[in-house]
């Protein structure tokens, strides 16, 4: 292959990516007709149409994609190398930016800041605690921890937990005084712990009939108590005020002490755990590989993990 041709390739796949000339050229640091000048010239230079354009939208051509398919991962793959050539020589430094939800931070993070500290002392790590759906491009941060079911598209993730279930549980004095629910539809007879979303919808109970039929539903908790903090949730459960619906990482260490028991097992489907996902480049920087390296690290000593994988 003609090396000529490669700077003209890298700008391509990345417009590819994006579907958007605008976006590859913010990404690129690159002016929007520099970028499609560049793309047009290899188009001239292979005699073939690689793209569609039209003033609203931009799609491939059959040749493009193909192009795409298989150029696009190379180019991912030689980035990573070169990347990890040049962190084995420089140890990782600088500001980490990291989108999170609450439970994921004070679950997978900050139990590990003093061993990340010492272990990384020129990173700088600033969590950002968000329980809503963020743009972690548009909100300036590196990377993001969210559940693996509510991923955007076109990023790379890691899996940073096994695999989770949503776990009913109140005290065993709770219990004692009003009884076990059987199914989900007995929980009409309790006093729920609600959650109220960063969007202000109180969240809906996730359940799944056991097999055969497998249906997924949602129950509205009916309650004296609604918190959009969990933190004051479980509290508030642990006082034996209620039954409260929440992740299964969230509640097993009180759920192996026994000061909380878990109800409706068999309704509690299990989902992705959480991930930690980046935009996708060419080069990943050293600080957010070793991020990703430490909470792998972790996940893979995490009860369950092999078990699950």
């Amino acid at each position: 292959m003609d090396p000529s041709l490669l700077p003209s390739l890298a700008w391509f796949a990345h417009v590819a990516h994006h579907r958007s000339f605008t976006k590859a050229a913010a990404e690129m640091g690159v002016s929007r007709a520099n970028l499609s000048q560049n793309v047009k010239a290899l188009e001239r230079r292979l005699n073939v149409k690689l793209l569609y354009r039209t003033t609203r939208d931009m799609s491939l051509t059959v040749e493009g994609q193909r192009l795409y398919d298989v150029w696009y991962p190379a180019l991912v793959a030689v980035g990573r190398a070169v990347d990890d050539i040049h962190g084995a020589r420089h140890e990782p430094a600088g500001l980490i930016r990291v989108n999170t939800s609450r439970a994921a931070g004070k679950l997978l993070i900050e139990p590990h800041l003093e061993e990340f500290c010492s272990r990384y002392p020129k990173l700088d790590l600033e969590l950002v605690m968000d329980d809503g759906l963020a743009n972690i491009i548009a909100d300036g941060c590196d990377a993001g921890i969210r559940i693996g079911e509510s991923l955007a598209e076109h990023m790379m993730a890691v899996p940073i937990t096994p695999v989770l279930e949503m776990a009913v549980v109140a005290t065993p004095a709770y219990f004692d005084r009003f009884g076990e629910p059987a199914t989900p539809a007995d929980l009409a007879r309790h006093n729920c712990l609600r959650y109220r979303l960063a969007s202000g919808a109180v969240f809906q109970w996730e359940f799944t009939s056991p097999a055969p039929e497998s249906h997924a539903f949602t129950v509205e908790p009916r309650g004296s108590i609604t918190t959009n903090d969990d933190d004051g949730m479980l509290r508030a459960a642990l006082q034996g005020v209620g039954l409260m619906q929440h992740i299964d990482l969230v509640v097993q260490r009180h759920i192996a002490e026994g000061s909380l028991v878990r109800v409706l097992r068999p309704w509690c489907r299990p989902f992705p755990g959480f991930y930690i996902y980046a935009p996708v480049r060419a080069q990943m920087p050293a600080r957010l590989r070793a991020l990703i390296d430490f909470l792998v690290e972790k996940r893979n000593v995490m009860p369950g993990w092999s078990d699950r994988y």
